[in-house]
Order: structure tokens, then sequence, then C-alpha cells
């Protein structure tokens, strides 16, 4: 799975964002319509994390990524 298919099926992954971080609100994810570094940005701001840990959760999360997210 690569970012592309992420970004263009925003709607329907969204749900599998707030598992991952719960913090993220609704606005939060409307905010980031898709864009990768507007994610990182969000995880960074609600966790407290640095850039290179937000990035480490982000590139990992869509490894996990399969087509059964965009159903």
């Amino acid at each position: 799975m690569n970012w592309d298919q992420i970004e263009g099926n925003w709607k329907q992954v969204t749900g599998k964002a707030k598992e991952q971080w719960g913090k993220l609100t609704d606005d939060d994810l409307d905010v980031v319509a898709g864009r990768r570094d507007q994610l990182a940005g969000k995880i960074q701001e609600r966790y407290g994390v640095a850039k290179d840990e937000a990035e480490k959760q982000l590139t990992e999360w869509e490894r996990k990524a399969s087509d059964s997210w965009f159903k």
C-alpha cells in the first residue's frame, strides 16, 4: 500500500487513523485530508512526540494498510 492510495481514500481510512491515534479529533482528520505531512504534525502536536517518532509511527501504520481498509 502506498500513501497515494491512503490519501485518495482518506474518508475510508479515517477510522483506522482514529484507532491508531485516538487523541486525534474528527476536526484534526478533516484538516489533514490525507496529507501525510499534516498528519505527522497533528501526531506531534497531540502526543508530544518528536518529528522522527511521528514519521516512524506513520511508516508503520502505512505498512499495515491493506485493501480491506478501503471497503
